[in-house]
């Protein structure tokens, strides 16, 4: 076990099969329970195989694992512990008792607003825990983004709840929580990853050596997460309505009402189990950017790049974030 190379993954991330199986590994809920201790017994093991030393009797399995929980809850830049909240692995209980209250309580507008505003105070901390590190923002810069989001999910909720109130029918005005929801991740996500927008991120040659920053690469990594957000949040706001238009048609499943939210929160962890890796492993961790692009889009960047090398790449690649 002398050669194990820990920083590799186990899996193909060049293939949308091996993203998902990893996706699955590190999204594992069961990782928020770790504690702190194992964290950071975990965090030594994988910095010292990593280093090329391997503590007596140590297994496979003990490497894997560490590795599992250090990818899981520390941030892939800093290498800082990441907040329980904030990690991809609190997605799946996080996302599920919130989605499932929006489902329920979406029609009273203070329903509305309350579980919007929970929902975008959940996703600035996602999002800012999943950032790239080497962009950082000033606590104004974080209080514009939170609560512009949050905002904007408001104004969308609220906006698009009056304007069906009585022109669609009841299983249209459901769908008042996923249009807020996808209105905002629009917003959020940009907002906390602005300064990447403004200064760029830093881009590697094939070798992970900084070759340069870009802006382009920032937008382009951004734009992959927002798809992605919308896309694991969307079966579950979307087949979920008509589940439940369905079953409140019977009047033994109207009785039980008081059993309506448990019941949503189920269904849409059901969902979110599936759809957070999936969602997660639609675009590679690592993406790619061709410097001729680069070239034409923002030719400032290209410059200081070709000035700073030797040999400009032909691609380039940067942590696009979660």
């Amino acid at each position: 076990m002398s050669n194990i190379d820990i920083v590799q993954p186990l899996w193909d991330l060049s293939t949308f099969t091996g993203r998902l199986k990893h996706y699955f590994w590190i999204t594992d809920p069961r990782t928020c329970f770790a504690t702190d201790e194992e964290l950071d017994r975990a965090k030594e093991l994988y910095q010292s195989v990593k280093a090329g030393t391997i503590p007596q009797n140590t297994t496979i399995d003990q490497i894997h694992y560490a590795k599992k929980l250090y990818e899981s809850a520390f941030h892939p830049d800093s290498g800082e512990k990441q907040n329980v909240f904030g990690r991809m692995s609190f997605q799946m209980p996080g996302g599920m008792a919130i989605t499932g209250a929006m489902l329920q309580w979406y029609k009273t507008t203070t329903g509305v607003v309350f579980w919007q505003w929970v929902n975008q105070s959940f996703n600035a901390l996602v999002n800012y825990t999943n950032r790239n590190a080497n962009s950082s923002l000033s606590t104004t810069q974080l209080g514009v983004a939170y609560v512009s989001a949050t905002t904007s999910a408001l104004v969308a909720a609220v906006g698009y709840k009056a304007y069906l109130q009585k022109r669609a029918t009841p299983l249209f005005q459901r769908y008042v929580p996923f249009v807020a929801v996808a209105a905002a991740n629009c917003i959020n996500i940009p907002l906390m990853r602005q300064n990447e927008l403004i200064h760029g991120i830093g881009i590697e040659d094939e070798n992970g050596n900084v070759v340069g920053s870009s802006r382009l690469a920032a937008a382009k990594g951004i734009a992959q997460v927002v798809t992605s957000r919308i896309a694991m949040c969307a079966p579950g706001m979307l087949i979920l309505p008509v589940i439940m238009e369905r079953l409140e048609q019977y009047q033994s499943f109207r009785r039980i009402a008081i059993l309506h939210a448990p019941f949503q929160v189920l269904v849409v962890g059901c969902f979110l189990t599936v759809m957070v890796p999936t969602a997660c492993a639609l675009f590679p961790q690592k993406a790619e950017l061709s410097t001729s692009v680069m070239k034409l889009v923002e030719p400032e960047f290209y410059e200081e790049m070709c000035k700073k090398n030797e040999r400009v790449p032909e691609l380039v690649y940067f942590n696009k974030g979660l």
